[in-house]
């Protein structure tokens, strides 16, 4: 028994260690009237702090809006709230931003895992779970566990932690081999997959969400080992006012929950979309999307509206089809009714040009027409569930909320309201009677995803993996060093 345990921790000695630690780091923020260390003090006096990190889709970017990306998020608020501006190094790839860390800066921030292992740093408390997820190519037998790797071909990034894992899951499955890169990215890495450079890879499960609609060849196959944390990295020796002061800060943001909204806002969910109706719609944005989207975007400024979103309904309505024609003659790309198209001067409404110019106008003037209660997100999401079921039947739809004890203001409660004007016992109630009112929570359900995708898209198409192109395979097998089997 002795013997089995001994083993049982030589094994796990990586995860007890950074439990402890964690734990550890868990009760430092608790200590606010610690004396702040050289550290701390000296980022007050210079008034910046200065941070490595990586330009990557995930961590840091330039976008149309000046700098973004989930971990700059969190350095500019850091930043503020120790009052001070930010200094941003991005000349990094993922191995040697600790070494830069020992050396010069004050902290890095760059998707680095937690690893209690690493000499010379010292790492924040666990800002994100950090998942290993095994993905391959969508042509070959799904994977299901460790012994079905053998014979691919695999590959990972070095230095990142999903490397470390790959090793301590060859402790116990000594004829498991891969590849390593060191100065590559999650997207190329998937790129070589989708190409057949790569059988499989080994990724993060939030990093494969951002990416996964790019590559539609490949496919999750299933999580290895147990998640890392993500995590800051500073210099030791240097005092700990300054980690101190971090973990005060993330303990806030997850404690008023602005962690979780910004984790959402990034890498977004992974069930937003059934993945064969997401792989239709981003075949349908590389195939038909440029051929509208100056419609789109000349409406969007004409209106107020984020192009987007225009182009989110319009794909909803007709999946971008200027000739789409329902059984009830709805017709054009935005799907208006013959009256709607009188009202708002729509003299032909297969022209893609007046179809989309027109449904902008019609959303703009149902969000103009409801109540001045009704703001934010809620004001948008009623006036899109307008365009698919009419004005009286959302309004029918806010009485029933009132009268169920909800708020006719808030779209959470009025979505549950509307499936009811199905049941004779609630429409014999209202004034404008009938309707399929299940489509229009569906209905508003799809285009908020979609313009989640094409943000993604939008995003995405600025630096990193432009919509209409795949990433060049320049990398390829000499890219990575090989890890034998251990045996």
């Amino acid at each position: 028994m002795l013997a089995f345990w001994l083993d049982h921790v030589r094994r796990h000695w990586r995860g007890y260690l950074t439990l402890c630690v964690v734990l550890l780091l868990m009760l430092l923020p608790a200590r606010h009237h610690s004396e702040p260390g050289p550290h701390l003090q000296d980022v007050l006096q210079r008034d910046f702090i200065s941070v490595h990190t990586r330009n990557t889709p995930t961590t840091y970017y330039e976008g149309r809006q000046g700098p973004t990306g989930f971990e700059y998020e969190l350095m500019r608020r850091f930043a503020d709230h120790l009052g001070v501006s930010l200094a941003l190094n991005d000349d990094h790839n993922t191995t040697d931003v600790l070494g830069a860390v020992r050396h010069q800066g004050d902290m890095g921030a760059a998707a680095l895992p937690l690893d209690p292992g690493q000499e010379g740093v010292i790492f924040s408390r666990p800002i994100m779970p950090l998942q290993p997820l095994l993905v391959y190519r969508r042509d070959l037998p799904p994977p299901q566990d460790i012994e079905d790797l053998q014979g691919l071909e695999i590959g990972t990034l070095s230095g990142t932690g999903t490397d470390t894992v790959m090793r301590e899951l060859q402790a116990e499955h000594p004829t498991l081999s891969w590849k390593e890169a060191n100065d590559m990215e999650v997207a190329s890495l998937l790129s070589q997959v989708a190409s057949g450079t790569l059988d499989a890879a080994v990724v993060f499960e939030h990093q494969f969400r951002l990416n996964r609609l790019f590559f539609p060849e490949v496919e999750d196959g299933f999580r290895l080992g147990k998640p890392l944390s993500l995590a800051w990295a500073f210099p030791a020796g240097q005092g700990l006012g300054l980690v101190r002061e971090a973990n005060r800060f993330l303990a806030d943001m997850q404690d008023n929950g602005l962690l979780q909204q910004l984790e959402t806002r990034y890498f977004g969910r992974d069930n937003y979309l059934e993945y064969v109706g997401a792989r239709t719609f981003i075949a349908h944005a590389q195939e038909r999307l440029p051929d509208y989207a100056p419609l789109f975007r000349q409406s969007a400024r004409d209106t107020g509206f984020d192009w987007k979103l225009l182009a989110a309904v319009g794909y909803q309505e007709s999946h971008w089809d200027p000739e789409a024609t329902s059984p009830t003659g709805v017709r054009g790309l935005m799907m208006l009714t013959r009256p709607t198209a009188s009202d708002l001067g729509v003299e032909n409404r297969l022209d893609p040009a007046q179809s989309i110019e027109g449904g902008a106008r019609y959303l703009r003037s149902l969000e103009q027409r409801l109540p001045e209660s009704i703001t934010g997100d809620d004001r948008l999401y009623m006036a899109l569930a307008a365009y698919n079921v009419g004005l009286g039947h959302l309004y029918d739809a806010r009485d029933i909320t009132l009268q169920r004890g909800g708020d006719p203001d808030a779209w959470k409660d009025v979505r549950r309201s509307l499936p009811l004007l199905q049941e004779s016992g609630w429409h014999e109630q209202t004034r404008h009677g009938y309707a399929r009112g299940g489509e229009p929570v569906i209905y508003v359900r799809n285009i908020r995803r979609y313009h989640e995708i094409l943000a993604y898209v939008d995003r995405s198409q600025e630096q990193f993996h432009p919509l209409n192109a795949r990433l060049p395979e320049k990398a390829g097998r000499e890219a990575f060093d090989v890890v034998p089997p251990s045996t």
